[in-house]
């Protein structure tokens, strides 16, 4: 089979793997919120930087941090017992926490990382260089996404680096 062929046929499971890693992910979100906007939820706490330079705050059981230097930026928010907390050192982090949820982020030159935890999951992304990951976990889940590399562990997890392709859910 000539190099070409098998380059594109490589690119189109490179892109179905991540198309369907983004559906079940997304399906994890839908599920989790259907299944919780039934439960009262205790106030929202917001932790942003600039324009503090070490944003720390704690609302009930409920925390959040955020630090970012240079260009940086992060943000991150927490409600219930959620901790989540933001590291930006000239790119950007976002991270939200509920329930007993741990979620974390930090990002560098130009990276952008994302990590939520709903109800009791650990997430952890972290990007650099202009990368762009995202690590999601639910209940008793845990979820990665970094540059060299993703991992999920438990039935609510989904991770990807979407420069690199890689990706995974529900391990």
């Amino acid at each position: 089979m000539p190099t070409s062929f098998r380059n594109r046929s490589l690119f189109r499971s490179l892109v179905m793997r991540a198309g369907a890693s983004m559906a079940v992910g997304a399906a994890i979100v839908g599920g989790v919120v259907v299944a919780g906007s039934g439960v009262a939820s205790a106030a929202q706490v917001n932790c942003v930087s600039p324009p503090s330079a070490n944003d720390i705050r704690v609302i009930g059981d409920a925390s959040c941090g955020a630090t970012a230097t240079g260009t940086g930026i992060a943000n991150s928010g927490a409600t219930d017992s959620g901790t989540a907390v933001s590291v930006s050192d000239g790119g950007s982090a976002t991270t939200f926490a509920t329930g007993f949820g741990v979620a974390l982020a930090g990002s560098k030159g130009a990276g952008q990382s994302y990590a939520y935890s709903i109800g009791g999951g650990i997430s952890r992304a972290h990007a650099e260089n202009g990368q762009t990951t995202v690590a999601l976990a639910g209940w008793g889940s845990g979820a990665t996404a970094q540059a060299d590399g993703v991992n999920c562990v438990g039935p609510l997890s989904f991770a990807i680096n979407l420069n690199t392709g890689a990706a995974c859910a529900m391990r």
